[in-house]
């Protein structure tokens, strides 16, 4: 089974990124997380590489489009279906990029989708 990966995970439980993990896990999907600070958010460890992360199917980002760039091989190499962009990260430039390489774009809150089941 393909996994979700959360990036930009925060160890502080009032950050969405945060909460999407929670919510995500208490929805019984597979879930990875990405971040800058070791640690772990209801049972899922954040990773600090993510060349130790494989078999994705969703990234959902928590990166500002200035902070992603630095990521953007590194999250196509992945080959994930799908990346979602929460409010507040969309980033034009690496939709082309991600369209090129067959990766769908969303355009959605995680919070939302898990909310009204349409993740």
């Amino acid at each position: 089974m393909k996994d979700t990966l959360v990036i930009g995970a925060s160890l502080k439980p009032d950050r969405y990124s945060n909460i999407a993990v929670r919510r995500l896990v208490d929805k019984d999907i597979a879930t990875k997380a990405f971040g800058l600070q070791v640690g772990v958010i209801h049972e899922v460890q954040i990773n600090t590489n993510l060349n130790d992360i494989q078999n994705i199917h969703t990234i959902t980002l928590y990166l500002n489009p200035k902070r992603q760039k630095a990521y953007y091989n590194e999250i196509i190499a992945l080959q994930p279906s799908r990346v979602i962009f929460n409010p507040g990260t969309e980033n034009p430039e690496f939709y082309v990029l991600l369209r090129k390489n067959k990766i769908e774009v969303v355009e959605a809150c995680t919070l939302v989708l898990l909310a009204t089941d349409q993740y």
